[in-house]
């Protein structure tokens, strides 16, 4: 996905990293509208990661119901869950990262890439996370929207 924005340039994004629980799925549920949304995001030419420590134990039937696993990153250990999310971004090349969450433990991950968008969700905001983006949009719908239709961004952030 190519996007030229007026006022800070052209943007070539490969790669989309969502943070699972509290951003596309609340209480392990997958958000309506959602899975559409990512089938019509796969037929452009990003692709798709999402990320998660599964803490709700209901990844495995998320994967199966949007047909591709998540990235799994451990709570515990010597890195910390935001430390490894900004560095699964950081090896897909950040400079062609779009990434998107709402948790504390997002924060570091959406400085790090090209294009950060927080969502407030149903879930709330981490300060931190609102801090470190680049865009906030009122839900991952809205979120994935500007995805979708990249006039939304340019209009956004167009000088």
């Amino acid at each position: 996905m190519e996007i030229m924005i007026p006022g800070r340039g052209a943007y070539r994004l490969d790669h989309l990293v969502l943070d699972v629980n509290g951003t596309v799925a609340v209480a392990g549920q997958l958000i309506g509208g959602v899975k559409e949304r990512l089938v019509t995001l796969l037929e452009s030419d990003i692709e798709i990661h999402w990320i998660t420590a599964d803490t709700r134990g209901r990844q495995t039937a998320l994967d199966r119901e949007l047909g591709w696993p998540a990235v799994r990153i451990s709570a515990q250990g010597s890195q910390s869950e935001a430390e490894q999310k900004a560095d699964f971004v950081r090896g897909l090349g950040a400079e062609r990262v779009v990434a998107i969450g709402n948790g504390a433990n997002d924060a570091t991950m959406l400085r790090e890439a090209a294009l950060g968008i927080a969502v407030l969700g149903p879930e709330g905001l981490a300060l931190d996370t609102l801090l470190a983006a680049d865009i906030v949009a009122p839900d991952i719908l809205a979120a994935l929207d500007l995805l979708i239709e990249p006039a939304r961004l340019i209009a956004t952030f167009r000088k």
